[in-house]
Order: C-alpha cells, then structure tokens, then sequence
C-alpha cells in the first residue's frame, strides 16, 4: 500500500478517484475515537459508492463500530492499489524492476522523455510515476 502522505499528494496534485469494490480509503477528518489511521474498503456490502447530481458518497451499510451513516468523496483520501496505479499510467509505462539496493524502479516514457521513479515499494514507485505525470499535466 502506497504512504499516506503519497495519497496526499496524488490528491492534491488532481488525481481523479471513481469509488469501486476493493478501493481503500481514509476519513480526512475523523471525529471519533479512533487514532485517525482506520483504513476503510468500499464494498458493495458495506461500504457503497453512490452517485448523486451534487457527488459521490460513501454510504456506509449496517456499521456498528460507530454511528457514520455517509461521507462526501471530497471527505476521503484514497489509497490506489499498485494495478490501478498502473493503469493509471496507461502507454507511458515501460517497465518494472528492482535495483541492485533492493529499492523498487519504475520506468515510463513520457512526452518522449525516458523517466524512472525510485521508491522502497513497487506501490510508491508506481505513485511517484503517477504523480510526476499529473503533476505535469496541470
């Protein structure tokens, strides 16, 4: 699973999120007990993504942890998996392989420019690769 603060800034950078079955997620604000780190799964058995003329919510089905009936889309961080990351990258990616220090490379053309992103985990390998093409398609 990517870091935190890279889901930060894939949010930030403009990374649209179109709620599916499996998705992960957190609460941005979280008034309730918990450490603010509870990490949540949409499903279509309890946690449902609805579409509405002013947004998607989250609509949380039969929870009993807490009372928490729907959240806003805006009011969630999404934690994109490594194959939504690379599909995400669509015709850019070229390649994925581990460096001589263990480390994780992904390897994208770009605008016609070879890139390689160099992270601990394939996962934010795949994310700092999403978020150089977002952030230059802005």
């Amino acid at each position: 699973m990517i870091s935190r603060e890279l889901a930060v800034r894939l949010r930030e950078a403009g990374l649209v999120w179109r709620p599916a079955a499996g998705d992960r997620f957190q609460l941005l604000q979280q008034d309730m007990e918990s450490t603010g780190t509870e990490l949540f799964t949409v499903s279509d058995m309890t946690i449902e993504a609805h579409q509405y003329p002013t947004g998607t919510v989250l609509g949380f089905n039969g929870t009993t942890e807490w009372a928490l009936d729907s959240v806003a889309l805006e009011d969630a961080l999404w934690f994109p998996r490594e194959d939504q990351l690379r599909e995400a990258l669509r015709g850019t990616f070229v390649g994925l392989d581990r460096t001589d220090d263990g480390t994780w490379r992904v390897t994208t053309v770009f605008l016609g420019e070879r890139r390689e992103h160099v992270a601990d985990t394939a996962e934010d390998a795949y994310g700092f690769a999403v978020l150089a093409e977002v952030d230059a398609t802005r």
